[in-house]
């Protein structure tokens, strides 16, 4: 099964990072974060790779041809402008088998792809996204409800409810549902006919939107390494 990676965005909101790189080439501990999610899928034993290209695509190119990697990489210049429904049209020629993957290029987790794989088999939809829980970007306050006397804070915590974190699962017939927007404008019509799941992912989750999530996953990678499922002993691996 082939996984789309997008990676063709502007990264905005960390233009002190990306006005001179793509984000996927942002570093997180010494090498891009693009390797860090690639290395999640080849634990699991999924290695062929699609690259939707955009901004500073040319980039992503020189990274793949200076660099040794054991990753099939396919590069596909999607358009600058264009938006992640477009994107996943254009490498459309490359998916070839009945299902394929999809993930942003700024994410990471602990997740075990095979059994998110397995789940949307099980669940027989044309897609699968996984639900994770984020983190709040600003300190809670903790209240006693009957006297409102501020009790405690709690330094960004971790939420209940869940997001899109990415690392989805599709049968080739969502490619009806997708146009020419985001692939997000796809969710609606896909929950309308009841063929959109969710895989709860409890574990770790975190998205590199800012240039203080950055340090974050940087000062994480040289502590605990959540993501790195690659390297924890005793943990299985399909490759």
């Amino acid at each position: 099964m082939k996984i789309i990676i997008f990676c063709g965005g502007l990264g905005t909101r960390m233009k002190e990072d990306t006005e001179f790189k793509p984000k996927p080439l942002v570093k997180v501990g010494g090498v891009p974060i693009l390797w860090h999610i690639m290395k999640i899928y080849q634990h699991y034993g999924f290695n062929e790779f699609i690259l939707p290209l955009g901004y500073k695509g040319e980039m992503i190119k020189e990274y793949f041809v200076n660099n040794p990697h054991d990753f099939t990489v396919h590069l596909v210049d999607t358009g600058l402008e264009s938006l992640t429904g477009e994107r996943i049209h254009r490498v459309k020629h490359l998916i070839g088998e009945d299902e394929f993957m999809v993930t942003y290029g700024d994410g990471v987790a602990d997740i075990d792809i095979r059994k998110l794989a397995e789940f949307h088999r099980e669940q027989g939809t044309l897609g699968t996204i996984t639900g994770a829980h984020p983190y709040s970007k600003y300190g809670l306050i903790v209240s006693d409800e009957k006297s409102k006397l501020v009790t405690g804070f709690a330094q960004k915590p971790r939420l209940h409810d869940f997001v899109n974190g990415g690392f989805m699962v599709f049968h080739k017939n969502a490619f009806d549902y997708f146009d020419h927007g985001t692939m997000e404008d796809a969710f609606p019509k896909l929950v309308a006919e009841k063929q959109l799941s969710v895989y709860e992912h409890k574990g770790f989750w975190k998205a590199m939107d800012t240039h203080r999530e950055m340090e974050e996953l940087n000062e994480l990678w040289n502590t605990t390494r959540p993501w790195a499922v690659w390297e924890k002993s005793g943990q299985e691996g399909y490759i």
